[in-house]
């Protein structure tokens, strides 16, 4: 049998509060008033849907062999790259290995249980040991809009293998219809939405069912044999109306995180899967569908395995990484939407050198350092001799990985003049105890918060922009533990 054998997920620390936002746009559209509810998840400066899927397949991947992953299938339709393969940089990042298969999954906001299918079709056929599946979002929407309110920022991965599975696959089925609730062009940043009552009456309501009907025939089950339905929607209601009708128990309805995380577009399904397998018991039987298009659903039975998982942070552990946010209008900053006076210091040409890119490709993107094979010691950057000044061996570093390593703060400086996106800069000197320091910059950091000899573990982030070229730069940046 083919499964999910682990999940992770990520959702960012930031909550945007609903009221700052219909505070500061209900003079334009009084129809807000009633929608400040809530919190929604707000993306720092330095995140965005790739930053996302390595943090949230990081959480995924506890306890296994990274070099057991031979295929990663990665779904967005907020990906910053249009050509350059998105699973290739989150591949790197986490240091998988270079003879795997990769795909970018987009186009459609049902892509997420699209890569899901993909990922075990894969699986099954044998291409692929261990397939690694993630989805990330950060949609732009208008401000003042409906979907600026609804929609929310976070990711989640999912490993598919035929071992350890803790949720096998007994079912499934897909429904393409040219039925068009939204779309965007190519040359477009925000999404156009159609009307609601259509959508619901016409497009949930008759797609969504027949799916499911095709999956529960194939998985040899009945609607009230479910006992988890995960259905993401924004309009309330409909997916408790769709398991009345497939006849699924009204408890079987997964909460939609609605009030905390908000809609996570491509990622959301499997956001809502992770969750409800962190608190699932053997013999759960899950259904999760997605709708967009068309619809993709998928049937999996819960087995004992699940009691065995190594533990994650999961959805929970991101959920309560809170921290709240009222100012809309960093909100607005951090997404592009107002250009702020950067001054003179920002004006420097930020051209990524592509060759030298490629030839520290596993330092850059996936911290690699060396650790020496006579001494021990570690060193980052990797060089030929090594940094003990008592052992001083030539051509005797292997590859060591500080990103999964726990530093602590030498240095720390917390900087005014430099040029922030989210001021006071902070970076500092980060050493850890096998050996190997360098200087970092800091991020989700609170003024005066920093300490020496505070412990810090290393995340995937924007380093900087490449304006001119469209070119994002990424690495690595401490975090306080």
């Amino acid at each position: 049998m083919v499964g999910i054998t682990a999940y992770g997920a990520y959702v960012p620390r930031l909550r945007l509060s609903r009221k700052s936002i219909v505070t500061a746009n209900v003079w334009f559209n009084p129809g807000l008033a009633g929608q400040a509810k809530g919190e929604r998840t707000m993306a720092g400066w330095d995140e965005d849907s790739l930053t996302m899927a390595v943090e949230a397949s990081r959480d995924c991947l506890t306890g296994q062999r990274r070099a057991d992953i031979r295929s990663i299938f990665l779904a967005s339709t907020s990906l910053p790259f249009a050509d350059r393969q998105n699973a290739g940089v989150v591949a790197a990042a986490l240091t998988l290995d270079e003879g795997i298969g990769s795909s970018d999954v987009t186009g459609s906001l049902r892509a997420g249980v699209t890569a899901l299918q993909s990922a075990l079709a894969t699986v099954q056929a044998g291409f692929a040991k261990t397939a690694l599946v993630v989805a990330s979002e950060q949609r732009s929407a208008r401000a003042a809009s409906t979907q600026e309110l609804q929609l929310g920022d976070g990711a989640a991965a999912l490993t598919v293998g035929k071992t350890g599975e803790i949720a096998k696959l007994v079912g499934g089925h897909s429904e393409t219809v040219d039925f068009v609730d939204h779309f965007r062009a190519a040359d477009e940043e925000f999404d156009y939405n159609w009307e609601e009552r259509w959508i619901r009456d016409e497009g949930y309501a008759r797609i969504v069912p027949k799916a499911i009907a095709g999956a529960l025939k194939v998985a040899g089950l009945k609607g009230e044999n479910i006992t988890k339905f995960i259905l993401p929607c924004v309009f309330r209601g409909v997916p408790e109306s769709i398991a009345k009708k497939c006849g699924i128990p009204d408890g079987a309805v997964v909460d939609q995180l609605a009030g905390t995380v908000g809609d996570t577009g491509t990622a959301h399904p499997l956001l809502l899967l992770a969750r409800t397998l962190e608190t699932a018991s053997p013999g759960d039987k899950i259904l999760v569908a997605q709708f967009a298009q068309g619809c993709d659903v998928l049937v999996f039975e819960v087995t004992p395995e699940i009691k065995t998982l190594t533990p994650r942070g999961g959805v929970k552990g991101s959920l309560e990484r809170r921290k709240e946010e009222t100012n809309y209008m960093k909100f607005l900053a951090f997404t592009g939407r107002v250009e702020l006076e950067k001054g003179m210091r920002a004006e420097q040409d930020k051209k990524t050198a592509l060759t030298t890119l490629y030839r520290k490709r596993d330092m850059v993107l996936g911290l690699v350092g060396g650790r020496c094979k006579t001494c021990g010691t570690a060193q980052f950057p990797r060089t030929r001799m090594c940094v003990n000044p008592n052992c001083k061996a030539v051509d005797t570093q292997e590859p060591y990985n500080f990103a999964e390593q726990t530093g602590k703060i030498l240095s720390w400086s917390a900087d005014h003049l430099t040029y922030c996106m989210d001021p006071p800069q902070h970076y500092g000197m980060v050493t850890f105890a096998e050996g190997g320091r360098f200087m970092t910059d800091f991020t989700d950091v609170e003024p005066g918060s920093l300490e020496t000899g505070q412990s810090v573990r290393m995340v995937f982030r924007i380093k900087d922009m490449d304006v001119r070229r469209g070119f994002r730069r990424y690495f690595w940046k401490a975090v306080p533990v």
